[in-house]
């Protein structure tokens, strides 16, 4: 290579690294003062969790009843509950129940204890299974039921109906987003600082809380036939909570 060519390479090659260093210094220049602002951005947040809480009529009931029957031997204890079972179940499809299952069949040995040895003396079945039907029909349901060979009534939930749920989680959630929006304006108004945006949110849910299912007992179970069964719903609670972070 002639002298005049190696001297043009050479100052080439400088040119290039001073270029490429006024490049990295710019770059890393225009970079630090965002990270920076980034970083604050990220550290001026304020977080704040809203709930909110609507009350619907709890118009169905969630009735479990059963059989339960003894016997001498446990082909006669199976073939009666299930004889009973039979007529409870005919009653309630053509009282157009929702939600029919079977929910428990048992077969038990039944034992006696005299002077400490164990006898077997029969054995008891037991059917039992769940339905819903409006609240204004449950207890005459009931009645019906026990008439028709039902011998346990083992408890009784309210809730609303899937449309009236859905509709009362959307409102739980509406009201949970502004009581967090107007947490946020009181805090901000308080230290006198301006609200931005809302950077995060967090829905926690919106669920509907039945009221607790009201036992009847066997000796209960006996008396309805007698009188008829008062069956009332109450309300029913669905709650919805909802966090927002929000910068300024």
């Amino acid at each position: 290579m002639n002298k005049p060519a190696w001297l043009g390479s050479r100052l080439l090659t400088g040119n290039l690294w001073k270029t490429l260093s006024l490049g990295l210094l710019v770059c890393v220049t225009f970079t630090q003062p965002v990270l920076a602002q980034d970083k604050q951005r990220m550290l001026r947040t304020l977080t704040v969790t809203g709930r909110g809480v609507e009350a619907i009529p709890a118009t169905l009931a969630q009735v479990v009843l059963g059989v339960e029957v003894q016997a001498k031997t446990a082909q006669e204890a199976q073939q009666e509950a299930a004889r009973r079972s039979s007529a409870v179940v005919a009653l309630l499809k053509t009282r157009n129940v929702e939600k029919l299952q079977t929910t428990g069949i048992t077969l038990n040995p039944v034992f006696s204890y005299k002077d400490n040895i164990q006898r077997l003396t029969g054995y008891s079945a037991s059917n039992t299974v769940s339905f819903r039907i409006g609240t204004d029909k449950a207890g005459s349901l009931l009645d019906e039921a026990v008439k028709a060979g039902a011998t346990q009534i083992n408890g009784i939930s309210f809730v609303a109906t899937d449309e009236a749920i859905a509709q009362a989680q959307k409102q739980a959630l509406k009201e949970a987003t502004q009581e967090a929006q107007q947490q946020a304006d009181a805090v901000f108004g308080a230290l006198g600082f301006q609200r931005k945006e809302v950077v995060s949110i967090q829905v926690n849910g919106a669920n509907a809380t039945p009221p607790p299912p009201r036992p009847m007992f066997r000796a209960e179970a006996a008396k309805v036939a007698d009188a008829s069964t008062p069956v009332e719903g109450g309300e029913q609670q669905v709650e919805a909570s909802v966090t927002l972070e929000i910068s300024y």
